[in-house]
């Protein structure tokens, strides 16, 4: 560490580590911010594609293996006609196991974003998350030393702190 930020105090150090982690941030920010508002939408087709999907799965399963296998949401079946199930956004062929159905996901890079945005503890790279809300939470609590108490800006830190802390519990409650 720089000798003149260990003589300066607290408020130096914890604004050069605040300055150093906000910049690194920026860049995941920006990922969580984009596949937030596409995500918001994710009951509608804006910025999703149609894609065909058509893989061999095991032979001669239930319609509720099916579903199971396929883990598609709002997977119904519609029709069994012989040895082919029809189902809402596709077929499955019971004995040669084919099966040939339609996905809708988001077009590249959201496609990516949004994974990353709603990973879950099973997956490895929920750790990035993980470390985004730790890096997120430094920065909130290291912001209080952005300047020394008694000060017009550290006055402003708790007002406008404590509104956001309101609006938060707000939103909370409405929800």
């Amino acid at each position: 560490m720089d000798q003149n930020i260990k003589n300066k105090g607290i408020y130096c150090f914890m604004r050069t580590c605040h300055r150093v982690v906000g910049y690194f941030a920026i860049g995941i920010t920006l990922v969580y911010a984009l596949s937030g508002i596409v995500l918001n939408y994710r009951n509608t087709n804006f910025m999703k594609v149609d894609k065909q999907v058509v893989k061999t799965i095991a032979v001669a399963l239930t319609p509720e293996e099916l579903g199971t296998a396929l883990q598609l949401r709002g997977f119904k079946v519609s029709e069994i006609s012989g040895d082919i199930v029809n189902f809402n956004t596709g077929s499955y062929n019971s004995v040669t196991g084919e099966v040939n159905y339609v996905i809708t996901d988001y077009v590249f890079p959201f496609n990516k974003f949004s994974r990353l945005h709603k990973s879950v503890s099973s997956n490895g790279i929920h750790i990035f998350g993980v470390i985004y809300g730790i890096v997120l939470l430094f920065l909130a609590v290291s912001s209080y030393w952005m300047y020394k108490p008694g000060t017009k800006h550290h006055k402003e830190f708790f007002l406008y702190g404590g509104i956001g802390i309101a609006a938060a519990i707000l939103l909370l409650i409405l929800i």
